[in-house]
């Protein structure tokens, strides 16, 4: 059973240094029926202006996790940790017992562009961590690369969660499988470009920004019908 979340009914709000759109409810936008789906609570698309950022505020109980489409994002927290996130890495922050930090653009010329992510954790009250991991052009191309994970396989960030994100650069025409096991759900949300899944070839594609929730099925065939960008979660 698939469900379309499209990307044009996501939150959207405009707030000139910030675009951001929120598939699930966040902060002002709040909606009964996208509550998040099983542990994935957010996924937010930003944009940010040159500059411009979010300047220190908390979290707690919560797996972060912040993947960058184009730019630069510059990190700094309240367990002493600084640097900058660029296409191809993932942080991952466990805000556990209480976080602070702060993000801003590195760059003073160009916007960054991300997808941040949260998910519900299996712990309460775990020690605040965190952890950057950068995976090459090569281990993206035109396959799913797992970049998050309980158990941090095949050298994926961990997080507390029975969750695996799995993400794949797609050029045109790219045909993937992938499996799923009883009891497990899924969703896919397309950050760039347009894909199909060849179950559904009766409806209109994927486009970018759209998300679908999958449940009750265990084998997805994903069809790229043109240069994509897609982010597969296998959820409890």
């Amino acid at each position: 059973m698939f469900t379309l979340r499209p990307s044009e009914e996501r939150g959207h709000f405009d707030f000139g240094w910030l675009d951001t759109r929120h598939s699930f409810s966040f902060g002002d936008y709040h909606d009964p029926a996208h509550m998040g789906f099983h542990s994935l609570r957010v996924i937010n698309e930003d944009v940010i202006q040159p500059g411009q950022g979010f300047g220190t505020h908390p979290h707690r109980d919560m797996e972060i996790l912040t993947w960058v489409l184009s730019g630069a994002l510059q990190h700094q927290d309240s367990l002493g940790h600084a640097g900058i996130i660029r296409p191809g890495e993932a942080q991952r922050m466990s805000a556990g017992m209480g976080i602070r930090h702060s993000e801003f653009n590195a760059s003073a010329e160009t916007p960054v562009h991300l997808l941040q992510i949260w998910l519900s954790p299996n712990q309460m009250g775990v020690e605040p961590d965190y952890e950057q991991v950068a995976f090459p052009d090569e281990a993206l191309k035109n396959r799913l690369t797992v970049v998050a994970s309980p158990d941090g396989r095949e050298c994926s960030a961990s997080w507390h969660q029975d969750a695996i994100l799995s993400i794949g650069r797609l050029d045109a025409g790219t045909i993937l499988q992938a499996e799923l096991a009883p009891k497990r759900h899924a969703w896919i949300q397309v950050a760039r470009g347009e894909v199909r899944l060849e179950s559904e070839a009766g409806r209109p594609p994927l486009k970018a920004g759209d998300g679908v929730a999958i449940q009750l099925e265990y084998a997805l065939h994903i069809h790229a019908l043109s240069d994509s960008e897609i982010l597969l979660f296998d959820l409890p």
